[in-house]
């Protein structure tokens, strides 16, 4: 089988890189530089998500499906800077051509990883390629909107509308997933600066396990799953995280069971 890794993302704002567009003064803390770009965005467009330019990436959580199972993973580890763990994303696509599925991937998270990739230098051939290096990418690649090498889920099932976009989580459960633990991605900068990357990690985890399980349902819909073979995986799925250690997996199946 192709393999297939599902991706999401965790961002905070890129402090550094707000001072440096602001010049704001050098003694503003962290958080004073943040609430500053917050401020200013509530005031320019009512909320305070900033602009995909200005989110510097803090987590980045796979699930990897191919022939030998099931494995979820964050990236490097809570050291890592943001340049490792993208490197460390373009390295999986680099190495296994898989198959991407995201939520919201191509209004958000791959927006956002370009923007940063260029800031940090990273390189990522195999990704950017529309048939220069290999003629199949012509005609299918992760960047054109209606070729399938990726695929947006939330963008797909809203026939790309925006305005009939459904939250993965709402969904989720709609479908009798466990849906978002923990936290939402409006609490994740707070969480960061507390020191609790683990827990963002975690948090981000969850989500893409979410998002391989709509996956599987939209395959069993358009006839890519028999409904045996759906069951069989959701079963596989459960399998392997009842496998896992770490306590929010318990926490996870204990919701997937309600």
């Amino acid at each position: 089988m192709t393999p297939i890794l599902v991706f999401d993302i965790e961002t905070i704002p890129d402090v550094d890189g707000i001072r440096r567009l602001e010049d704001l003064p050098e003694d503003l803390s962290d958080r004073e530089v943040a609430e500053h770009a917050f401020e200013a965005r509530r005031e320019r467009v009512g909320n305070d998500f900033l602009p995909h330019h200005l989110q510097r990436v803090a987590a980045i959580s796979c699930v990897f499906r191919d022939d030998h199972g099931f494995r979820v993973r964050s990236l490097g580890t809570t050291d890592d800077g943001e340049a490792a763990l993208i490197q460390s994303f373009y390295r999986v696509i680099e190495k296994y051509t898989p198959q991407l599925v995201s939520w919201n991937g191509g209004g958000f998270d791959l927006p956002v990883l370009h923007y940063r990739s260029l800031v940090n230098g990273i390189a990522a051939s195999r990704y950017w390629d529309q048939g220069q290096d290999d003629r199949e990418f012509k005609f299918n690649n992760y960047l054109s909107r209606y070729h399938t090498r990726h695929t947006d889920l939330m963008d797909v099932l809203a026939m790309y509308q925006a305005r009939a976009n459904a939250p993965l989580d709402a969904l989720a459960k709609l479908c009798g997933f466990p849906g978002k633990l923990g936290m939402d991605g409006g609490k994740v900068w707070d969480a960061y600066c507390d020191g609790q990357i683990e827990e963002i990690r975690n948090y981000c985890e969850t989500d893409v396990v979410n998002t391989y399980l709509m996956y599987c349902r939209f395959q069993m819909m358009r006839g890519g799953l028999t409904a045996d073979e759906y069951a069989d995986e959701i079963g596989l799925v459960k399998t392997a995280l009842a496998k896992e250690t770490s306590p929010h997996w318990q926490e996870y199946l204990a919701a997937f069971a309600k």
